[in-house]
């Protein structure tokens, strides 16, 4: 192997030549004064090939952990720093704010300052400054123009749709439908052609019609614009399209396998003078297909550059040889790749430990329990652990066992289960059954779904009720007995009186916590709001469904206790200030939100079928084998350790279901069972019925419970490896628990005051604790914070 320090002057001694070639023929050459920070020497051998390939198009396949930000960074360096290119000659483009702003702070130190000119821009920012300049050769438009988002957009659609004086709210359909029709770089004409089979496809076409007239008089683009804008000007206007290929000389795409067409156009035409474009990517971590994402660009920039040099990033940096071997087993499975495999001088370290627990609250057990282990045994930080999720509705029983024991926590790129959105809205209508005096709870949801109550008419209710010495709940549970309410509002918020009549019904029938709550989903309109089927409502609709799964948990644990209990515990459970997160804290991530990040020891959890892969993508071999990639991503997140985990059956509305392994355990090595007819999908995309769709007629209107068909998808089987499999968490240390017995009173820094109602030490040591005004928690004695009281 030759020495990186050799290849380098060999390099440089050719560019020279070559650089003064050109300075002879009057190109500008940029000199530096400052002295170079940086060295080519910390490169390998693979990454330094492609950053002295400094002409040309380039495309640089970059397995996970290969250090491609080292590499992009250091190829812009030297073409600035050993080849004179002025530093605003150099464009990098890359997908979000923070990885933008961590490559300028990179390459500021390697340059020593000089690197304030470079353009260093995600997409939209980049488009954003060619608009600025140009925008107005396009008409109608002037460089001072605002940018809308999703609160300014959907105000601009509401008022359209206000004006055309429809009986339904469609904003949400109307909003996504011109998202896709630009996506597509489609004018309303054209979408109501291609789609005219959709239902409200002329209203959708009006409305979007509408909505360009007001963004244009307004002088504003919206998210979506800002690419087709610039993609549309610089395909159209010669002054702008000349100006950009003259000032790019050299062109670097960072994440390429996440570009949209759209995106690869504009690099195209930007790279269509000079040719050095040079593109990062790796399509093996292609997971964002369902937001137009289209990683066989990286198979198109051959086809489109058919003189391209082609590198291979396979050294990883991050993770151990065993992680790896798993990481390239799964991968291999899938055929829309290029070849490669990813390897490290990293040591074997630990093996990849698989866990099937018996239920999906024993798997969060598990995972406690080992955190606590491995913090002891090896002196981590609680931020050297991840739990990662394809779904993030199973964050629910991780967050809850984390609050029970203790450990700090925080949710990575969202929000904790109990905050919500729809799991708030469902909350509140359980929260005015308990109070009736809850105007916060009432106001969140007496317009929701749209009802046509505005803040206006709430503001009379409350008004007419303190005139009246009533309650706000009180004047809209008796709305027709209030005659001097005005006739408008009393039509406004009657549908809404009949849900909450019904509801109160159901819960004075006797109804359980859980029956309630499947009849809230279905009275509240929450089945139909959601119907549509989008990423974004499949999620919602998870969360709904865990909610119920857990308050048919806490029925079960708590047969004597009540709506108050309930909600007492799950305010413990929301209190925000438990949580310092940026301490000293695990991380729970799905998988999509924590991709370019890396953690010691990262747990990958809810491996079964329906769930991981989706069910939805099960059958469809391209959605497959992106769900593939996903694995593959979250695998390759951990350092030291990886902990593959399942639940053999997850409580399913009224009864506990067999849950399948994950068809990825099975290409793992790890299982070899075949689904059964009757494996379990909790989570697929439409709603069944609970229970033999129990009627609720009886409570005062035809509405029916309902929940999530049992679904199968058929994955095919491999052959199986050695692996390690293991059936109980690591050796740990004991606690004192002489102390612990049935009847003794003890203290929870979270839950407060209880009594031991039972005590099991006969395997791994429990206790059953009735917490005052809470509800009864079973907790595992050697980690919970429980302290015994004095008698």
């Amino acid at each position: 192997m030759r020495r990186c320090d050799e290849a380098f002057s060999d390099s440089c001694a050719a560019y020279f030549i070559s650089a003064n070639r050109r300075n002879k023929g009057g190109k500008r050459h940029y000199v530096r004064t400052k002295p170079m920070s940086f060295s080519l020497d910390t490169l390998n051998e693979e990454q330094l090939k492609p950053v002295m390939q400094t002409e040309g198009a380039v495309l640089v396949t970059a397995g996970a952990g290969s250090g491609k930000t080292r590499l992009l960074t250091h190829r812009i360096a030297h073409i600035i720093e050993d080849l004179g290119v002025p530093p605003y000659n150099v464009l990098a483009i890359t997908f979000t704010n923070k990885a933008a702003n961590e490559m300028r702070e990179r390459l500021d130190k390697m340059l020593e300052g000089d690197a304030t000119d470079i353009w260093v821009f995600t997409f939209h920012a980049l488009c954003v400054r060619i608009l600025r300049k140009y925008i107005k050769n396009l008409g109608g438009y002037s460089s001072s123009f605002s940018i809308y988002g999703e609160q300014e957009k959907e105000h601009c659609v509401k008022r359209i749709l206000k004006e055309m004086q429809l009986e339904e709210d469609i904003t949400k359909l109307v909003i996504a439908s011109i998202s896709d029709a630009k996506n597509q770089g489609m004018l309303p004409d054209e979408y109501a052609k291609i789609y005219s089979w959709r239902d409200n496809i002329d209203v959708i076409a009006k409305a979007y019609f509408e909505y360009e007239k007001e963004l244009k008089k307004s002088n504003a683009l919206d998210y979506d614009d800002l690419l087709n804008k610039a993609l549309y000007l610089l395909k159209t206007d010669d002054e702008a399209r000349e100006y950009y290929q003259n000032k790019f000389r050299y062109i670097h795409v960072d994440e390429f396998q996440d570009t949209n067409m759209v995106q690869y156009d504009i690099i195209k035409i930007l790279a269509a003078k000079h040719g050095n474009i040079f593109v990062v990517g790796d399509e093996d971590q292609s997971i964002y297909g369902w937001r137009g994402a289209n990683f066989a660009n990286i198979f198109n920039f051959k086809d489109d550059f058919p003189k391209v040099s082609t590198y291979k990033l396979e050294q990883n940096y991050r993770s151990t040889k065993k992680i790896l071997a798993l990481a390239n087993k799964i991968i291999a499975n899938n055929t829309e790749r290029l070849d490669k495999r990813l390897w490290t001088e990293n040591a074997d370290g630990a093996d990849v430990k698989y866990y099937a627990a018996r239920s999906d609250g024993d798997e969060a057990d598990f995972v406690v329990q080992t955190i606590y282990n491995l913090k002891k045994t090896y002196n981590y930080k609680l931020s050297d652990f991840a739990i990662l999720m394809r779904i993030n509705a199973l964050s629910r029983t991780f967050e809850e066992r984390f609050m029970q024991y203790g450990v700090p926590h925080k949710l990575y790129g969202g929000f904790k289960f109990y905050e919500r959105k729809e799991v708030k809205d469902i909350l509140a209508y359980l929260k005015i059954i308990g109070n009736h005096n809850d105007n916060e709870a009432i106001a969140r949801v007496i317009n929701f779904p749209k009802r046509g109550i505005g803040d206006g008419t709430v503001q009379q209710l409350m008004n007419y009720a303190e005139v009246n010495g009533k309650s706000l709940y009180d004047v809209i549970f008796t709305l027709d007995k209030n005659e001097d309410l005005p006739t408008g509002v009393i039509k406004k918020v009657l549908p809404f009186t009949n849900v909450l009549q019904c509801i109160d019904n159901a819960y004075k029938t006797g109804c359980s916590l859980f029956d309630l709550t499947c009849y809230i989903i279905r009275a509240g309109g929450f089945k139909e709001f959601y119907a549509e089927n989008t990423e974004d409502n499949e999620a919602r609709k998870n969360n709904i469904r865990e909610l119920a799964h857990g308050i048919e948990q806490f029925e079960q644990a708590n047969p004597t206790a009540g709506l108050d209990e309930y909600l007492q515990q799950i305010s413990l459970y929301s209190d925000l200030d438990e949580m310092d997160e940026a301490g000293d804290c695990v991380s729970i991530a799905t998988i999509h939100s924590a991709k370019g990040l890396e953690f010691k020891v990262v747990f990958v959890v809810g491996l079964e079928d329906g769930i991981f892969p989706d069910s939805r993508r099960a059958e469809d071999k391209t959605e497959k084998e992106e769900e593939r990639r996903l694995m593959y991503v979250a695998i390759t997140r951990a350092k030291e350790r990886l902990y593959l985990t399942r639940a053999k059956s997850r409580f399913r509305f009224g009864e506990r279901k067999e849950a399948m392994p994950s068809e990825f355990l099975r290409e793992a090595g790890f299982e070899d069972e075949k689904p059964k007819e009757s494996a379990y999908s909790h989570y697929s995309g439409r709603y069944d019925s609970y229970r033999g769709e129990r009627s609720y007629s009886s409570y005062g209107s035809s509405y029916n419970s309902e929940e999530v068909p049992v679904y199968t998808p058929q994955p095919k089987v491999n052959t199986k490896p050695v692996v390690t499999k293991i059936t109980a968490p690591e050796k740990k240390q004991q606690k004192d628990l002489s102390k612990f017995a049935a009847g003794c009173r003890v203290k929870h820094k979270k839950f407060g005051v209880g009594t031991v109602v039972n005590l099991d030490t006969s395997g791994e040591p429990f206790a059953e604790v009735e917490f005052d005004g809470i509800g009864r928690l079973k907790l595992l004695l050697a980690y919970a914070p429980l302290e015994p009281l004095e008698n």
